[in-house]
């Protein structure tokens, strides 16, 4: 078997691994891997605002309204407007969107983190500049993408 044989076999194990574990996320809880994303980091911030959780989460503004839109129609979120300036709205999280939070999996990455961590410090260099490669060779790299492994709904250029 050619080596590129062997590259392109284990990238479509590790985009199989991410698929199952994002079926999985939403099979349990309902939601995509981005709106888990967004839920998370709207409970961790103090009512913040969808620019913030944008900058959070890696993820275009238009991307993250997207989401927002659709969290706030399953009544998973509240928006709120500001009081010291009425054109904000300040985002938290409804009862039922906290019970869903609560009894969604754990990301994949936490899994990925703590073994990624634990390897060398040059092993670790090595391995992002692989793959870093491999997605400029993929031209991926300019695309829209938060640090997480998950797969869900990318929003089309404009």
């Amino acid at each position: 078997m050619e080596k590129y044989e062997q590259l392109l076999i284990s990238l479509r194990r590790v985009i199989r691994a991410i698929d199952i574990h994002s079926r999985q996320l939403n099979k349990q809880s309902g939601l995509t891997g981005p709106q888990l994303m967004v839920m998370q980091t709207i409970s961790q911030l103090d009512q913040p605002l969808a620019k913030d959780i944008a900058k959070e989460v890696a993820l275009s503004p238009a991307t993250v309204a997207t989401i927002i839109d659709r969290l706030e129609a399953r009544q998973l979120i509240v928006r709120t407007r500001s009081q010291s300036d009425k054109r904000k709205w300040h985002l938290s999280l409804s009862d039922s969107g906290v019970a869903i939070l609560s009894a969604a999996p754990r990301p994949l990455q936490e899994h990925f983190i703590k073994r990624y961590q634990n390897l060398e410090e040059w092993e670790q260099s090595q391995l992002l500049s692989a793959v870093e490669r491999i997605a400029s060779m993929m031209d991926a790299q300019e695309l829209d993408a938060a640090p997480v492994l998950l797969v869900g709904h990318i929003q089309p250029e404009e």
